[in-house]
């Protein structure tokens, strides 16, 4: 484990042994001849040369910018054009790469945070702010050199897609890396607006690696994938440089788009890898290939060996802050557990996706509550539960639909009724009128870890996430191909009454920059293949079993079963291919489960009350939990967790159309605030503030976020704010 760089000597001690023996060689020094010949020096040890690491696959490519026409942060856009609307493409059915790394770092900037002034974009952050808060930095642009790499076994089917940017502050005398794994299923950029932003500004190199997910599409019908560098080609003409290949024989392909023509796969879903559970092993080749280019650009050369460059920044020697949002977030503690090499020295994150397996010895208890009932289950486990309840839960007085006709058209609402009534059938509701089953619905979603703080967002996570998640991870965590069709779901675009059709050239060429890696996106929708009457898209499909367009409930309940290894409805055990498929996706689940063993690490996580995405009852409670369970006598983890807050801060930005403006404040603010407070304690040594509740203060729809909206945590907090542990329970403030 690695002590704090600044705070401590880093001279090596004398050996207390040769510190007893001082007088005797003294002495025996004065008792020396003068005639004797002096002892020949040691020779100097030799050089230790920088190696290119062993998985990177061919070369690391580099491009340097100015600050000025681009740049690592804005790629030249700056602040005024990040607030702008997106750049064309010059040609837009052949961008350039240029154009795509361009439009690649305004969409992801803009996805992960809110963008509007009001919200506090370039007032309490933003490229223009500098690293005490004040607006200084003028556009915001950083000089710098950019190396992309990837990460692969030889094969090409891994090709995972690593990046480092330097920028021209960065002080070689100082040194410091940041790691930047996307969060989501993002390509590489996926962190740049938020652990990129901040290690740019503090002079640091940002590893980013878009760990094994990344926005990799097959358009299996065309033949066509999207390379590593965006750009568009077939299959056979890409070959290795393929971000990502279905893996399907010619043949395989030929006959599934004989049956489903026009469908399309997607690399975290279909890569066949699980590549979840590799997201810190990725993030620790990100900083390994972060440190094998500084030492290429500031190492020393070594005569001797021409063209090769000696070792001078080290682990040692360098401040390492593992950090991210979301899965990025979730891959930076993955990181910390897996980190035998002592390469990180802190960790900070913010709403992270942190599954921690088994944790049947913590209760979680908030206020005068009773202890919840349900916590600690895996992602797809309380997905897939809340894919057969949430919809229904929306209609509930409780909850509202809130969210605007722009995205919930009439047929929405209607679909949403039916599944109430669907379930109720199946025997899953009990309830008497329309109104008590989604009350019950709602009831259930409570009982399993969401809660009521969540109750208002769970209409607009139904339209923008949950479907879109269980399908990914169930394909992933069982390592299905595209033609396997799970569950009789499928990825293809659709048209405006749910049929599916083509794919558009022009925004297949745009994927890379536009596309998040998880369906709905870029024009690719789920699709359910079992439709009444033919593949329909899921919100307008209609089940075999009800008759009704009800959301493809038929497809969801046999995405619970393969979760959780019983029938959903009966709750029998599964027998055939349903049950070897049910095998190996409950052996992918196992397969990401994370410790919360830390090791004493400094460690700051970050969550929203609010989340309704990731449950802090399943995610950041749950795994600050069990690491308390674990280590508490030797714990250097920190849980802050902040009122009014949520997953999406970007739907913040939608205003009226969501609603979350008068309700929710960003969390992007905390996310800094948390890098701060781990690079004081690691420069400084200032100690980490105890876990607490942070209460924050709603604004009125459209008047700006001010600081006092958004308090800091206490140095020391109070004790109704304070956040306990002991015996086992961890007590949560109201």
């Amino acid at each position: 484990m690695k002590t704090s760089r600044r705070f401590t000597s880093k001279n090596p001690l004398r050996p207390k042994a040769l510190l007893g023996l001082t007088p005797l060689l003294l002495a025996l020094s004065a008792c020396s001849s003068n005639d004797d010949p002096a002892p020949e020096p040691p020779p100097p040890p030799a050089p230790v040369v920088n190696v290119l690491p062993a998985f990177v696959a061919g070369t690391v490519a580099q491009a340097s910018y100015d600050g000025s026409s681009d740049d690592l942060l804005t790629a030249g856009l700056g602040k005024t054009g990040l607030l702008g609307a997106a750049p064309a493409f010059a040609v837009p059915a052949t961008p350039t790469v240029a154009e795509l790394r361009r439009n690649a770092i305004y969409n992801n900037y803009r996805a992960l945070i809110d963008y509007t002034l009001v919200g506090g974009f370039t007032r309490l952050y933003g490229p223009n702010i500098d690293i005490n808060g004040a607006d200084t930095l003028g556009e915001g642009k950083v000089a710098g050199t950019e190396y992309i790499a990837v990460a692969d076994d030889g094969t090409g089917r891994q090709n995972v897609v690593l990046m480092v940017q330097v920028p021209n502050s960065f002080d070689v005398k100082n040194p410091c890396i940041v790691t930047a794994t996307s969060s989501g299923s993002r390509g590489v950029y996926g962190a740049i607006g938020t652990a990129g932003e901040w290690g740019l500004k503090h002079g640091c190199a940002v590893a980013y690696a878009d760990k094994g997910s990344g926005n990799g599409l097959h358009d299996l019908s065309s033949d066509n994938v999207i390379q590593v560098d965006g750009t568009i080609a077939t299959a056979t003409v890409a070959g290795k440089k393929a971000h990502f290949n279905a893996g399907l024989s010619e043949a395989e392909r030929i006959g599934y788009n004989a049956a489903f023509p026009n469908r399309v796969a997607y690399k975290h879903a279909h890569s066949q890898q699980n590549p979840e559970k590799d997201w810190g092993r990725d993030t620790l080749r990100a900083v390994k290939l972060a440190f094998y280019v500084l030492n290429e650009k500031y190492g020393t050369d070594i005569p001797a060996q021409p063209g090769k460059k000696e070792v001078v920044i080290t682990p040692a020697k360098t401040i390492v802050i593992a950090s991210s949002v979301s899965n990025g977030g979730g891959a930076a503690l993955a990181a910390a557990e897996q980190d035998t090499e002592s390469l990180i020295d802190g960790v900070a994150v913010t709403e992270p996706n942190a599954q921690p397996g088994a944790n049947t010895g913590l209760t979680i208890k908030q206020g005068a509550a009773a202890a919840v009932a349900t916590h600690s289950k895996p992602l797809i486990d309380y997905f897939s539960f809340a894919n057969i309840y949430q919809p229904c839960a929306a209609v509930s007085a409780q909850a509202g639909l809130s969210v605007s006709a722009a995205f919930w058209p009439a047929a929405y609402t209607a679909s949403a009724q039916n599944r109430c009534t669907a379930l109720k059938a199946r025997g899953l509701l009990s309830g008497a009128t329309l109104a008590d089953q989604a009350d019950e619905a709602l009831a259930k979603m409570n009982a399993y870890g969401w809660q009521a703080e969540n109750n208002f967002l769970q209409q607009s996570h139904y339209r923008f996430a949950t479907n879109s998640i269980v399908v990914t991870y169930v394909n992933s965590y069982g390592k299905f191909k595209p033609s396997d069709n799970v569950c009789g779901f499928s990825y293809a675009n659709t048209n405006a009454t749910g049929d599916v059709v083509a794919q558009s050239a022009i925004t297949q060429a745009g994927l890379f920059s536009s596309g998040n890696g998880v369906p709905p996106t870029g024009g690719v929708n789920v699709v359910f293949n079992d439709s009444v009457g033919g593949a329909k898209l899921d919100f307008l499909a209609t089940s075999a079993t009800s008759g009704t367009a009800d959301f493809a409930l038929d497809g969801a309940l046999c995405m619970r079963s393969l979760v959780t290894g019983k029938d959903a409805v009966s709750g029998a055990g599964l027998f055939g291919t349903q049950k070897s498929w049910s095998d190996r996706v409950i052996a992918g689940m196992n397969e990401v489960q994370l410790t919360a063993k830390l090791r004493s690490l400094p460690t700051i996580i970050v969550a929203g009350r609010s989340d309704t995405l990731i449950p802090v009852n399943h995610a950041a409670r749950a795994y600050y939990g069990k690491n308390q369970v674990l280590e508490a006598a030797t714990s250097k983890t920190r849980y802050y967790e902040v009122t009014n807050a949520q997953h999406f801060d970007t739907f913040i930005a939608f205003g009226a159309l969501l609603g979350y403006d008068s309700r929710l404040l960003p969390l992007h603010v905390y996310f800094g605030r948390a890098m701060d407070q781990m690079w004081a304690h690691l420069k400084n040594g200032t100690a980490l503030p105890a876990s607490q509740v942070v209460h924050t203060t709603p604004r009125a729809a459209g008047v700006n976020v001010t600081l006092a909206n958004v308090p800091v945590w206490a140095p020391t907090p109070a004790a109704s704010d304070a956040i306990g542990f002991a015996a086992g329970v961890l007590t949560i403030p109201d």
